[in-house]
């Protein structure tokens, strides 16, 4: 019998990526994707880690898929394994077996490195479940947490969750250690894949009938391969034949500059596009951040970005609420919002996140005011928006 399968992803891109390698390799075994849980034998969770609201968000989602029997029917707890419920992701690296402690109806714990060995894992679960029914629980748990890098072949297995638009990954995890940020932790130094790998992946793509591309990056910009730089990728990238479009993400201002944007500028398949995460325009919070540039430097970007690509829209992340962070910090960065004019960004709360510098300061701001701070600076946002939109 066939088994049937649902992935869902939480946070960024590149798990939406992931989700789809995992659908891929899970087809190409013979298991059916299905568009629910109530629908699945198996339910794959593939997770952040980077903000607390996103981690609850699969909690409580585990939880009410525990509920739930084979295809959907509520079951007594004795029963509730026939549903194998796998975590995958960034909060399985961050967790490991700590997420048996605290969601026991999960059967498998997969980090992001590992992902390749989940239709292994399945088959394993399979014939546990055929064992005798005094087969504890616990033995049925897996955890693959090596952290090793990923097999080439898991980015060609042809599946893609849109017919016009796919998702590439150039490089891997992040060497910056930002204070805030659990990606180094959970997703690994900065690894680079080869650039001949990466042009046969667009290329392949591009033969399956895609035509828009986005390049997939936590620190995108920092991407280089021997002597091929990354605007020296973006130049072959815009050379695919049959390449209609293509956007990258995330960059990180320390690694931007102006040649960057005149590779924006110039080349005629790369979208007048940059999202710059500034987080905060505050030098004092800038430097607790380990962000490793200043106001001023950032202030400078972005006024070459606006001088040399004519039309480009710039857009960028924001974090209010940091720990220390004054209201005179705050208005710092409001100050940086309404002189740079960014046509989007996205503004968050801060949360600490485990293993981070951050995590071990007081975290000084209060619930109240980082949602003050917080609806303060997504109504400036929403102002320049509208006023962007106009120009």
């Amino acid at each position: 019998m066939t088994k049937r399968v649902f992935i869902k992803s939480f946070g960024c891109q590149m798990n939406v990526r992931d989700s789809e390698i995992i659908s891929g390799l899970l087809k190409n075994e013979g298991y059916k994707l299905v568009d629910s849980a109530e629908k699945a034998d198996v339910v794959i969770f593939v997770t952040c880690s980077v903000r607390q609201h996103a981690e609850d968000k699969v909690w409580s989602e585990i939880g009410r898929i525990a509920k739930l029997g084979t295809r959907g029917h509520k079951v007594t707890r004795s029963q509730r394994h026939k549903v194998v419920i796998g975590l995958a992701g960034c909060m399985a690296q961050n967790y490991k077996e700590q997420v048996f402690e605290r969601a026991p109806a999960v059967d498998f714990v997969v980090g992001p490195q590992d992902i390749h060995k989940i239709p292994g894992i399945i088959a394993t679960l399979s014939t546990i479940d055929h064992r005798p029914s005094t087969h504890s629980l616990f033995e049925r748990r897996i955890w693959e947490i090596d952290g090793a890098i990923r097999p080439e072949d898991i980015y060609h297995t042809g599946f893609y969750s849109d017919n016009k638009h796919a998702f590439v990954v150039i490089s891997e995890g992040c060497s910056n250690f930002c204070s805030y940020c659990v990606v180094p932790y959970v997703r690994g130094p900065l690894r680079n894949r080869r650039h001949q790998d990466i042009l046969r992946e667009i290329e392949e793509a591009v033969d399956a009938g895609i035509t828009s591309i986005t390049l997939l990056g936590q620190n995108v910009n920092a991407y280089a391969d021997n002597e091929i730089s990354f605007t020296g990728l973006l130049q072959l990238v815009n050379a695919v034949k049959g390449l209609k479009e293509f956007s990258f993400v995330t960059s990180h201002p320390r690694d931007t500059s102006p040649e960057l944007f005149k590779a924006i500028a110039g080349l005629e398949k790369l979208k007048k596009y940059l999202h710059l995460p500034v987080q905060s325009g505050s030098d004092r919070i800038l430097k607790l951040m380990n962000r490793g540039y200043t106001r001023k430097f950032y202030i400078d970007l972005a006024d070459k970005f606006r001088t040399i690509v004519n039309g480009g829209v710039l857009t960028s992340d924001i974090i209010v609420g940091f720990p220390g962070e004054s209201q005179a910090d705050f208005e710092d960065t409001l100050e940086l919002m309404r002189g740079v004019e960014f046509e989007a960004a996205y503004i968050f709360k801060y949360s600490p996140r485990p293993h981070t510098e951050a995590a071990k300061l007081y975290d000084s701001v209060e619930k109240k005011e980082k949602e003050k701070r917080h609806a303060a600076a997504l109504g400036l946002q929403k102002d320049i928006s509208k006023r962007r939109k106009c120009l």
